[in-house]
């Protein structure tokens, strides 16, 4: 577990932060990469990644705030003040699923406003989900955040005093459920690429992304510790609220899917896109 990799004189670079903005960064360019090699100029995608980028991080911040209004009762400042009392530098404290839907949300409003085919848009962006969950998993498990339930099994990992899984659990073997999600991310992303080569229709790669996405995480929520916060019980069962938005996800993949798949794919342009 390594929260701050290192220092540059004051300010800790922490994981998470480092890997998050590589996964930014990468998902930008295999995007740029894939837009210019069918002939498409690649500002308006861009702009569309700045849009995902920003509002995403504003989304994950604001639902994990929503979820843990206790934490801020005293303190509202601190959902946007990065100097924490503690010492450190950074904002602790974001939901993915919260940053998925305020980013998709606000770059389809986006291309709805420019007249650019939203699932078109985003069949680019789908591979760039799994890149980036690849990417910042590791550095969930670095942070010590988004850990697992005990378990016997020979791969069961603890973690060290001062650590919130130590604080709930002690010394008890966790399921390394950072790692179970960072595999299927990097799976995930060579999946949405292949399909993304070869896709028979537009919205393919966003169909896919949404149903893998959706069943991927309802399983492993099973897996992960949360805060009372984050669950309630329905039907006699104990179920999560990523679980809840993991059912709406599902569905709209395959919704999209059927309404797609037998759409004919339009033809794919050769032309190159002059470098700047």
């Amino acid at each position: 577990m390594y929260p701050d990799l290192f220092h540059i004189g004051p300010i800790p670079i922490r994981s998470f932060g480092l890997l998050l903005a590589l996964s930014f960064l990468l998902g930008v360019l295999y995007i740029k990469k894939m837009v210019e090699r069918d002939g498409k100029p690649f500002d308006p995608y861009l702009t569309v990644a700045s849009y995902m980028i920003f509002f995403g991080v504003v989304g994950a911040r604001l639902f994990y705030v929503l979820f843990h209004l206790e934490e801020f009762a005293d303190n509202w400042g601190a959902i946007l003040n990065p100097f924490s009392d503690a010492g450190y530098v950074g904002i602790a404290g974001l939901n993915l699923y919260g940053g998925v839907l305020l980013g998709i949300g606000s770059a389809a409003l986006y291309c709805w406003s420019k007249k650019m085919s939203i699932l078109d848009v985003f069949d680019y962006f789908a591979p760039t989900l799994g890149l980036g969950l690849g990417l910042t998993r590791v550095g969930c498990f670095l942070n010590g955040c988004c850990f697992g339930l005990p378990t016997d099994l020979p791969w069961g990992v603890s973690f060290p005093e001062g650590s919130i899984p130590h604080y709930v659990f002690g010394s008890q073997h966790l399921h390394p459920t950072q790692f179970y999600s960072s595999l299927y991310g990097f799976l995930l992303f060579f999946l949405l690429h292949y399909i993304l080569r070869h896709r028979r229709f537009i919205g393919q790669a966003v169909a896919v992304v949404f149903m893998v996405e959706a069943l991927f995480r309802y399983l492993i929520e099973n897996l992960r510790w949360y805060e009372s916060e984050m669950t309630f019980n329905f039907g006699g069962s104990s179920i999560t609220y990523n679980q809840v938005i993991s059912l709406g996800l599902f569905l709209l993949g395959l919704t999209i899917f059927l309404v797609q798949w037998k759409k004919p794919m339009p033809a794919v342009s050769t032309r190159k896109v002059p470098k700047k």
